[in-house]
């Protein structure tokens, strides 16, 4: 294979019913208080991951955790994956910060996350 490497995968987001309660076994698990904290996301740094709390899924629709692969280029992981059998779920956008993400939906309706930090 030519195409591009990952950094393997560093976030992973988990809808939730309750944000006040999960974020408090989130941070009983973890060790540590939240890192981000608002009303629509609550985020946590643990030992070079990010742990993501999206209340109700999100916009995106979450039902089941989403584990994000970090890329150095999102189009170019997109185009291979796509030529590789996977579609489109989510298209790359910014979501704050310069951090691009998107989705991709696997043969067997897994749902892939990328991620690329400008």
């Amino acid at each position: 294979m030519t195409g591009s490497a990952t950094q393997g995968i560093k976030t992973v987001l988990h809808p939730v019913s309750d944000l006040a309660k999960a974020k408090a076994v989130y941070a009983a698990l973890l060790g540590i208080p939240p890192q981000t904290e608002s009303s629509y996301y609550v985020g946590f740094e643990a030992e070079g991951q990010h742990i993501g709390l999206v209340p109700g899924g999100g916009p995106q629709g979450m039902t089941s955790p989403v584990a994000y692969w970090h890329v150095p280029d999102i189009e170019a992981k997109l185009a291979e994956v796509i030529a590789a059998g996977a579609t489109v779920k989510e298209a790359a956008h910014d979501v704050g910060g310069g951090r691009l993400v998107a989705t991709v939906i696997d043969p067997d309706d897994n749902i892939l996350g990328l991620l690329q930090d400008r």
